[in-house]
């Protein structure tokens, strides 16, 4: 009887990519209306020097208790003193190995998680790809799970399938939605791409962006839940793959 050893390490390796931020200078006029006036450049909790009319005055802005994220199709901003104050993009491997820890068999769906954590503060969105070979074993490789036509499919078990996603699943039960904690952004504008967002569907190209922001969108934790199906053709063995995840600031 053939057995199928289940020590599939997925190594995450973090990559880091930035692009250049240029700063100039610019002029406005101050923030007034026939009753309203802001005197002071500083709008926030050391915004020191009072605002005022005839009828008004605020001797602090809304400072701490205006902190979260507003914004429209063009404009975004970011209140209160728990936003960081320069422009950060980054990336941090959680959990970088992902061991299945079981013998592989054509009657089970084997699974594992990995986890990566992205913080972003650029006003901007980002791209994350994963790079990296499905599992192998000498010359032979258990092929990326696809529907035929570039989409995600479901795991079946008895055929030869490897394959991924970002979100919860039921069938079979592993993973995580995307933890957004107290500052995360709306999955409107941040989350799993759309072939990975999809419960109890996989997929896996080597090279494709897996999750994206279209703008700001604070400290998003991603788990990747990884299946693996074999056939009863599928030779025995050890089988390994190395990933590589790049986050690429977008502007």
């Amino acid at each position: 009887m053939t057995k199928w050893l289940g020590r599939l390490a997925v190594l995450l390796v973090s990559v880091f990519v930035s692009a250049g931020l240029l700063v100039g200078v610019a002029y406005a006029d101050s923030l007034k209306s026939s009753h309203y006036e802001f005197i002071n450049t500083d709008v926030g909790g050391g915004g020191l020097i009072p605002s005022s009319s005839p009828n008004y005055q605020a001797a602090l802005s809304a400072g701490d208790s205006a902190i979260g994220q507003t914004s429209s199709a063009s404009y975004q901003t970011e209140a209160g003193s728990l936003t960081t104050n320069d422009p950060r993009l980054s990336l941090s491997i959680v959990s970088g190995s992902a061991n299945f820890n079981t013998l592989f068999s054509p009657s089970t769906t084997a699974t594992a998680t990995a986890e990566f954590s992205v913080i972003d503060y650029t006003s901007y969105g980002y791209a994350v790809q994963l790079i990296g070979n499905p599992p192998t074993n000498g010359n032979h490789t258990i092929p990326p799970m696809s529907n035929g036509s570039g989409g995600a499919t479901t795991s079946t078990l008895g055929y030869e399938q490897f394959g991924i996603n970002l979100v919860k699943n039921t069938s079979p039960n592993v993973g995580a939605d995307p933890n957004r904690g107290q500052f995360g952004t709306s999955s409107t504008y941040a989350g799993p791409t759309s072939n990975y967002g999809t419960p109890d569907n996989f997929y896996y190209s080597d090279g494709d962006s897996v999750a994206h922001s279209t703008k700001s969108s604070g400290e998003i934790d991603y788990t990747i839940s990884y299946v693996v199906n074999v056939s009863s053709l599928t030779p025995g063995g050890q089988y390994t793959s190395n990933e590589s995840i790049i986050c690429t600031g977008t502007y």
